[in-house]
């Protein structure tokens, strides 16, 4: 799938071996979406351009404030000013006592660590036996890889996408690692996608908070070509999810349940 465009050119000085000339760089957006629930403003995402409503779905859906796509009455977008109001069909009591904050694109939700404690408790085992083979497993990945022209462009982002067993079904590139993976959920519910036999490919590390992400949408294998955190592996292994790191050219860490992962 196409993504409107997440970078813009500028003019700029170039210093090289102490030679001065001018040229011209390209450079990835950072702008604000500020997330309304109900008429109550929740939070103020820093992000890449596009995909907003993807964006602002994938977010409320690990905060617990959508568990499917019958849960959203209506989306209305400002993107002139930057607002997303979201009307859910049954009230939300979270919101009336939720902290108004302003997520870095940078770390995550930046928060206490009392909602990681939340977001622990509030997740259930994947149940899916789902397994993939790991040949495909890479070739997915390679798509990821290859398929960013906004990372060809300017190295400012991560991405990730949802893959099944014939090819990625969606990307999303964002300038941070949680965004980009919001985009990837938020667009698997409004698209009726299932994520009981779906893969979750990243570019960048899988920590502790990508992990709870794939939980709370029941993903059962998760795919990165970088490294994963202890903590992240220590919930994949407790909440039956397969994590996989360094998946790169023909190789391939498996770090918990590699009964889901076919050699």
């Amino acid at each position: 799938m196409s993504q409107k465009s997440l970078y813009q050119e500028r003019g700029i000085v170039t210093y090289n071996q102490g030679k001065v000339k001018p040229g011209h760089d390209f450079i990835v957006d950072e702008i604000p979406l500020t997330v309304y629930v109900n008429d109550n403003e929740l939070a103020t995402l820093i992000c890449s351009s596009g995909a907003f409503k993807e964006l602002a779905i994938g977010f409320l859906i690990n905060e617990g404030i959508v568990k499917k796509y019958s849960d959203i009455k209506d989306i209305t977008f400002n993107e002139d000013d930057g607002l997303m109001w979201v009307e859910t069909t049954a009230p939300v009591k979270q919101t009336e006592t939720f902290l108004k904050r302003q997520i870095a694109s940078c770390c995550g939700k930046g928060r206490a660590c009392l909602y990681f404690v939340n977001d622990v408790t509030q997740m259930e085992p994947v149940k899916s036996t789902k397994q993939f083979a790991a040949s495909h497993l890479l070739h997915l990945i390679g798509g990821l890889e290859y398929g960013s022209e906004t990372y060809s462009k300017t190295h400012g982002v991560h991405s990730a996408a949802m893959g099944d067993d014939t090819k990625l079904l969606c990307m999303f590139d964002d300038i941070g690692r949680h965004n980009a993976v919001d985009k990837v959920l938020g667009y698997a519910l409004l698209n009726h996608l299932a994520p009981d036999d779906k893969c979750l490919l990243l570019s960048g590390r899988v920590s502790s908070e990508i992990l709870i992400k794939a939980g709370h949408s029941g993903i059962p294998i998760v795919v990165s070509r970088a490294a994963p955190t202890s903590l992240a592996v220590d919930l994949a292994d407790e909440f039956g999810i397969a994590l996989v790191g360094f998946a790169r050219g023909e190789k391939m860490n498996v770090y918990s349940h590699p009964e889901k992962v076919i050699m």
